[in-house]
C-alpha cells in the first residue's frame, strides 16, 4: 500500500514536470493540445509505473492494458475540459491541465495487472 502511494506521488510529479519538455517537440495548438497533453501524461505515468515496479516493493508490473486504461482516463479528463461551464461550476479552482493528469492516474490505478 505504501509503495502504491509513493508511486502515485512520483507519477504525478514526473508527468507534471516532464510533459512540458515533451510538448516542445510536438507542434500542435488549439483544443487539440489538451488531448496531446493527456496522451503524454498517460505514457509518462505508464513508464514511471514500469520503472517503479522494479524499484518499489509490492508494486505490480503494469501491462499494455494498463497503458490503454491510462490513455482512456487521460482522454476523458481532457474531454471534460472542453465542456463549457464545467470548470466555472467547480467549487475548487485548479489548472485545466490537472484533469487529464488525474484522469490518467485514475485510469492507471483502475486497471492494474
Amino acid at each position: 500500500m505504501l509503495g502504491t502511494i509513493i508511486l502515485v506521488a512520483i507519477q504525478f510529479a514526473a508527468a507534471f514536470l516532464g510533459a512540458p519538455f515533451v510538448q516542445k517537440f510536438i507542434p500542435v495548438g488549439g483544443d487539440l493540445r489538451i488531448f496531446v497533453t493527456a496522451v503524454i501524461y498517460a505514457v509518462i505515468i505508464w513508464v514511471v509505473g514500469l520503472v517503479g515496479s522494479f524499484a518499489l516493493k509490492d508494486v505490480n508490473l503494469p501491462s499494455t492494458k494498463t497503458l490503454g486504461a491510462a490513455l482512456v482516463g487521460g482522454l476523458i479528463g481532457a474531454a471534460l475540459t472542453l465542456i463549457p461551464g464545467l470548470m466555472a461550476a467547480s467549487p475548487i479552482k485548479f489548472p485545466v491541465v490537472y484533469l487529464p493528469l488525474l484522469g490518467a492516474i485514475v485510469g492507471y490505478m483502475i486497471k492494474r495487472p
